[in-house]
């Protein structure tokens, strides 16, 4: 048995005859706005068939098979460039590189403006004078080698058993 819209096609069609057609036209609740529809849906195919381009099964599958080559193109093409591209690029590496020497230059800056100047030490001293006693060792010599940049002094005492106590640097 055909549903209600098998026969309402068969009917637009002009395929239901006979007792098949009776029974249709009398379940239908209003018959001259069916009747409307037919000719409306007869008018919307006729149109189509005029504008229509007529295509054989082997065209219509032949355009099918060109739009997914199409596709499949584009999308290696675009997998190509994502492999070749990389993360590594000569521009990433060159920026990189100019950004962890900008860094480098920045810390060295900071680092060498906030060093402060060096104050003297708590133990250095300065040798005002000196002097030798030829009673206690009479071939002892003392000479003084002084070097300002480094602020060291040396005091060479050659010849001297022991220094006396109160030759003793505070």
């Amino acid at each position: 048995m055909k549903t209600f819209e098998e026969k309402w096609t068969a009917w637009i069609d002009d395929q239901l005859t006979g007792r098949e057609l009776d029974d249709f036209l009398a379940s239908l609740p209003d018959r001259a706005a069916a009747e409307g529809e037919k000719q409306e849906a007869k008018q919307l195919g006729t149109l189509l068939r005029e504008q229509a381009v007529s295509l054989s099964n082997a065209d219509f599958f032949s355009h099918q098979l060109r739009q997914r080559i199409e596709k499949d193109d584009q999308e290696q093409d675009h997998e190509q460039e994502q492999e070749s591209s990389g993360w590594w690029t000569i521009r990433r590496l060159l920026w990189g590189a100019a950004v962890s020497f900008a860094v480098f230059l920045a810390c060295a800056v900071f680092v060498f403006q906030n060093k402060t100047p060096q104050s003297q030490s708590q133990y250095l001293t300065e040798i005002l004078s000196y002097r030798v006693d030829p009673n206690v060792s009479p071939n002892a010599s003392i000479t003084t080698f002084e070097k300002k940049d480094d602020h060291v002094t040396v005091l060479w005492a050659d010849g001297l058993q022991s220094f006396p106590k109160e030759y003793a640097a505070k």
